[in-house]
């Protein structure tokens, strides 16, 4: 079964967003299901069109908190989700896949809340030069100059003021807490890669330039290590740095991440309905 959220004014109808996503589903012959994601405050209320079933959700992104309280309230109606509520947290927040993708990502170092002096320690640890700013879930890399990218770590009051200003933007949204990735000179688009069982079903442009051509990336170092995450469903975003490795710039839970327009709703949906014995495992 597939769930993904209604439409705010048509509550019978699927999101637009998701709309042909939930369609292609259909025609594959898989169940769709749809829940409330205003509601998902309130969980019970949220999902209390669902059927029983497995399920695998396609919506919009929400905290690990959240989608425990989702998790549970689809339990209550018999609906086991492919994502627990354990697995959704260690793929949606940084440093819950960090150290297994060390060796393929930038260095990162993190803070619990937003504190000054925790963001000092962390800064120091780091040491000098430049650094891009995140929280555990998220960057404001659309705001570069302003709430990402920080030239030097050893300078703490302008390293402070990009932090001030993304916690600024962050507002509610704010995740975890600060995580400093030191800079890498990346020399090609990124590329959006799906895995489901830890396995590479589909490779395609990245939601932000989604017309892109996409470079065919190599996996031979990556594969093993994100399929060593065991995790049901995730996608893994990649660009090839300027010594031509190809790194890991975020991993996320494949069901909240956005599918780009370019890439057909029907590619995807086969991608996770595939057989796993269809596809040899990478490694």
């Amino acid at each position: 079964m597939l769930i993904v959220p209604s439409d705010p004014l048509r509550p019978r109808r699927p999101d637009e967003h998701f709309a042909p996503e939930a369609d292609a589903a259909r025609e594959a012959g898989v169940e769709v299901a749809l829940v409330d994601h205003d509601a998902l405050a309130r969980p019970d209320e949220a999902v209390r069109r669902v059927p029983a079933g497995e399920a695998v959700y396609r919506g919009w992104m929400m905290s690990a908190d959240r989608y425990q309280g989702f998790a549970d309230a689809l339990a209550r109606r018999g609906v086991v989700l492919r994502t627990s509520a354990e697995d959704y947290k260690r793929a949606h927040e940084l440093p819950g896949w960090y150290a297994d993708l060390a060796a393929v990502t930038p260095e990162s170092v993190w803070t619990s809340g937003d504190e000054r002096e925790a963001f000092d320690r962390a800064r120091q640890e780091l040491g000098s030069g430049p650094a891009v700013l995140r929280d555990y879930s998220k960057s404001m890399k659309h705001h570069w100059d302003e709430a990402a990218y920080i030239p030097d770590v050893a300078d703490a009051a302008a390293a402070w003021a990009v932090a001030r200003r993304f916690r600024e933007l962050r507002d509610d949204d704010f995740t975890g807490g600060f995580v400093l990735r030191r800079f890498e000179e990346f020399t090609s688009a990124e590329v959006r890669t799906w895995w489901v069982d830890g396995v590479c079903r589909l490779v395609g442009p990245h939601p932000d330039t989604p017309d892109s051509p996409v470079p065919d990336p190599d996996l031979s170092e990556i594969g093993p290590l994100v399929a060593g995450l065991r995790l049901p469903f995730v996608t893994a975003d990649l660009v090839r740095r300027a010594d031509g490795r190809w790194r890991v710039v975020e991993v996320g839970d494949g069901q909240v991440s956005d599918r780009p327009r370019s890439v057909a709703p029907e590619v995807l949906v086969r991608a996770l309905i595939q057989e796993r014995e269809t596809l040899p495992p990478i490694g």
